[in-house]
């Protein structure tokens, strides 16, 4: 018997996973709205570097992210009211198939790529770790713990994303553990470190 119930459970649980998941198809239709700013492709738009490029990143983060604006825990006035009639399902799909295009991949500024990469793979004496350790060599980010895929990503949008976390305009982050990151971080650290991202791949 409990051999049966215990099947049953399964069975439900993976029923409802599958019910949960994002269809690609129903998040294009939907995701016809958010091409004005992030491009049909979720490559961003060439008009304002500072919307992020969202092709490629995990769905779990895109999930994430828009729920939180959503509930009012990530602050944006132009994204809270773009998420506040999305359901739950409406952000998995949305998620699905921004998640299923392929990212492009930027140029960094020449002059500060030394100074980037040093930050992004060794961090700095001062007590900043590296990014590396969080978003992978590549910046392909790790799914299962949450962490978003930043290689490629506008160097505008990464660079103030920082300074938000930094100067406290953006905590959504789990533990504050952006925060703690680039609180000794500068400018200058973070205007190098966004650039080597941006070419990052």
């Amino acid at each position: 018997m409990k051999k049966v119930v215990w099947i049953a459970s399964l069975a439900l649980a993976l029923t409802g996973a599958v019910q949960a998941a994002g269809d690609v198809q129903a998040g294009k239709a939907k995701s016809a709205v958010c091409a004005a700013c992030h491009g049909a492709d979720g490559n961003g738009s060439s008009a304002n570097p500072l919307f992020p490029k969202l092709a490629g990143q995990h769905p779990k983060y895109i999930v994430k992210q828009l729920r939180d604006f959503k509930a009012g825990a990530r602050k944006n006035q132009t994204m809270a009211p773009m998420a506040a009639p999305l359901s739950d399902q409406d952000m998995e799909n949305l998620a699905a198939y921004f998640s299923s295009q392929q990212h492009s991949v930027g140029a960094a500024a020449a002059d500060k790529v030394a100074q980037g990469e040093q930050i992004y793979r060794a961090g700095l004496a001062k007590g900043v770790p590296p990014c590396s350790g969080c978003h992978g060599p590549a910046g392909a980010g790790n799914a299962a713990a949450g962490f978003p895929s930043i290689g490629g990503q506008n160097a505008a949008y990464v660079a103030k994303q920082l300074k938000d976390f930094r100067d406290g305009a953006r905590s959504n982050d789990p533990n504050s553990m952006m925060r703690g990151v680039v609180a000794l971080m500068n400018d200058r650290d973070i205007e190098a470190v966004a650039q080597y991202v941006q070419g990052l791949h």
